[in-house]
């Protein structure tokens, strides 16, 4: 889907208003979900998720996290849904470790991302997709998404937050993009990645401090070899993902010669009439395509279209290296409940 305007925020608009009774029930059935008590594993649990829909940078700070945890020599395994996917359809499908012959209409788009820097298992069963991740050897396990799913302990869990979107309106779906009410979500939170700049959200930056919760500041970085590879030529630029702007801002701020963009809704599935009018169009622009990585996953990576590379930098990352360390039961104790 793609997100509504009248989710930004910070004033309700009569659309929003009108969605409220649905938005508030939606919410309270949310709340009762996360207030279920998971099970704990033998190895600890890391969940990075995001208090609203889309679009947050989530995927970047998994990878970001996984390399920082390989670099320190644990056997890191990423579980994640899989959203996207014929996998996430099946609510009774064994959970499976995504391989190189894998699509992403079998597994989703970020899996196939995940999988080139760590293991990574899809299931829509999180504990059952945890257990295979500890039978096959991890030593800690990433949980991509999940903050609102109860049915593990997590030893560190993180919000990711786009910094100008940030909580949006301050509403549930469908009246606004919060997954459950501020108040449900809140405590399960140990601290905020902001990526960009600005507040999280209506009075969030505010709500996070006020309820003690460390707020890391982090920026998306874009790689200096694709940025290379797309100068010098016009550029048709296209994605299906949370927020589309946000990646078109990305390449206008690298100084990219873009003429040209379409947006998709969020894990869009792209048609081949839809394929052709792209390239269509960008000929008749005498542009280039360029996508996101995630889409480009999505599409089979074809040679038609470029991207744009990046990721996630922390500054020094002595903040977030604290935090892993606690969670790994180096830097104080692991009893998280």
């Amino acid at each position: 889907m793609r997100a509504p305007r009248f989710w930004q925020g910070p004033h309700l608009d009569w659309r929003a208003q009108a969605l409220r009774p649905i938005s508030k029930l939606y919410g309270w059935v949310a709340a009762r979900h996360m207030g279920r008590i998971g099970s704990r594993l033998a190895v600890p649990v890391i969940c990075i998720g995001n208090l609203t829909v889309g679009g947050t940078g989530k995927t970047p700070t998994v990878l970001a996290l996984a390399q920082m945890l390989l670099a320190q020599g644990e056997r890191v395994f990423i579980l994640t849904r899989g959203f996207g996917g014929s996998r996430a359809r099946g609510r009774n499908a064994a959970p499976i470790q995504v391989e190189s012959w894998h699509t992403s209409a079998v597994v989703g788009d970020e899996p196939l991302l995940l999988a080139q820097v760590a293991p990574t298992i899809v299931a829509t069963d999180r504990l059952a997709g945890a257990r295979l991740a500890v039978a096959r050897g991890a030593s800690v396990i990433l949980m991509d998404d999940g903050l609102q799913n109860s049915a593990l302990v997590k030893d560190l869990t993180l919000a990711v937050v786009d910094g100008p979107m940030g909580f949006g309106n301050g509403l549930c779906l469908p009246a606004g993009p919060l997954r459950a009410p501020l108040t449900a979500q809140l405590p399960k939170v140990d601290a905020f990645v902001q990526i960009g700049p600005g507040r999280a959200g209506p009075d969030g930056a505010d709500a996070a401090i006020l309820a003690g919760k460390t707020v890391l500041r982090a920026q998306l970085v874009a790689g200096a070899a694709s940025v290379r590879a797309l100068q010098g030529r016009k550029l048709l630029a296209f994605a299906g993902i949370g927020r589309p702007q946000k990646f078109f801002d990305s390449l206008r701020a690298c100084g990219l010669d873009i003429v040209g963009t379409r947006e998709f809704a969020d894990h869009h599935i792209y048609r081949d009439a839809e394929i052709l009018q792209l390239q269509q169009q960008a000929q008749a622009l005498g542009a280039s395509l360029v996508t996101t990585t995630k889409d480009h996953a999505r599409l089979g990576a074809p040679a038609y279209a470029q991207t744009l590379e990046v990721a996630l930098d922390f500054g020094d990352g002595a903040a977030m290296t604290e935090l892993l360390a606690q969670a790994l039961g180096k830097g104080g104790p692991r009893d998280k409940s």
